[in-house]
């Protein structure tokens, strides 16, 4: 435990004045006796300046979850100051988000006032922002529809250093993958999980077809034709989990980016999520997931904002604005996989009893 060695005074420690002087609108620098300071310059100021705050405190809760799971062996009480970072990062997105709220309050003539002053400044060049998609898992060579030259030509030299730097070290979507490798109870001695769950799909899919067949008098033929084929493709999806070929195509795809084994562990902790082993790992799996959700969802109000305030012109870094902030939250997503997941998740009732030994080690015992 630290020590105050002497008085501190509140203004000093939270270096109010350098922080409260650091709004400087450039409308108020330009302004002469027609056109004066532009009122909603300061907010807009303000709350890009709060956003950058908060990334601050993301990138820092970030950098301590990966310096523990880069590590090969995570203990439960590092498992859970994980599971608690992950959490104080997704409250922090809830304020993200509720900016927005603010920022509407400036009407979009307010904001044209001031608008062609920050030309060609734009929130490409938050580099905060960048650096936390690099550390989740989103590399600038993973972005669809932007070319890298295109994204990194719009960083003076030091940023784009500091981004390449960043590009090279672990991020969390790899060290996820290693941590879920890492699993143990699907394959103990004496018990394949997989194999078990295999036999339960097949069941499942039989009873489907079963039902298919059963009412296929109140089906027309093409209907059941329809049901069929889809019931072909729900087989073909469920086979692409234990085909090694398979996934690897999938991934040459870009349509999954865990290993198959990462797959496998990761569905296996939401299938038995209730174990007491297990229950850490859903909320780290759980917590990936939301940030990931919260993300998307803080660039689709980032792009309803600049159709709100801009319609249909190009953004001010001289992108297409509203449509290409759309596609970026529809593209950009890190954790993908994981979501998937939900397409291989069966009834707890059709889930293949597991061994007492294996519950053992899936319980604490004194």
């Amino acid at each position: 435990m630290h020590k105050n060695k002497g008085p501190v005074y509140y203004g000093d420690y939270l270096q109010l004045p350098k922080l409260l002087d650091s709004q400087l609108p450039l409308s108020r620098k330009y302004a002469d006796s027609t056109n004066g300071e532009c009122h909603d310059e300061m907010l807009f100021i303000v709350v890009h300046q709060v956003y950058e705050l908060w990334f601050k405190q993301i990138i820092h809760d970030l950098d301590s979850v990966l310096s523990v799971f880069k590590k090969t062996y995570i203990p439960e009480v590092e498992l859970s100051s994980i599971v608690q970072k992950l959490e104080r990062i997704q409250k922090i997105q809830g304020l993200l988000i509720g900016q927005f709220d603010v920022l509407e309050t400036m009407t979009p003539m307010d904001f044209l006032e001031f608008r062609d002053l920050l030309i060609p400044a734009s929130g490409f060049q938050s580099v905060q922002f960048r650096e936390i998609e690099i550390k989740l898992g989103l590399h600038t060579n993973d972005r669809l529809d932007v070319d890298r030259e295109f994204f990194m030509g719009r960083l003076d030299e030091k940023d784009r250093a500091h981004l390449t730097q960043v590009e090279k070290s672990p991020t969390i979507l790899k060290c996820l993958e290693g941590w879920l490798e890492r699993i143990p109870y699907t394959n103990m001695e004496g018990f394949n999980f997989w194999s078990e769950y295999q036999k339960s799909i097949n069941d499942i899919l039989k009873d489907d077809q079963d039902i298919i067949e059963t009412n296929s008098a109140h089906l027309s033929d093409r209907q059941k034709q329809i049901q069929l084929e889809n019931l072909k493709l729900t087989r073909e999806t469920f086979s692409s989990l234990f085909d090694e070929t398979k996934h690897k195509d999938l991934i040459e795809k870009n349509q999954r980016k865990l290993s198959q084994k990462a797959i496998l562990n990761a569905l296996f902790i939401l299938l038995y999520r209730h174990e007491s082993m297990l229950a850490l790992p859903f909320q780290v799996i759980t917590g990936l997931m939301n940030i990931d959700e919260n993300f998307t969802t803080w660039r689709y109000r980032h792009a309803l904002l600049a159709q709100r305030m801009l319609g249909t012109k190009i953004g001010t870094g001289g992108s297409s604005g509203h449509q290409y902030l759309k596609r970026a939250a529809d593209n950009n997503r890190v954790f993908l996989d994981l979501f998937n997941l939900s397409t291989f998740l069966i009834p707890n009732s059709r889930l293949p009893k597991l061994p007492v030994e294996v519950k053992k080690k899936m319980s604490f015992h004194v």
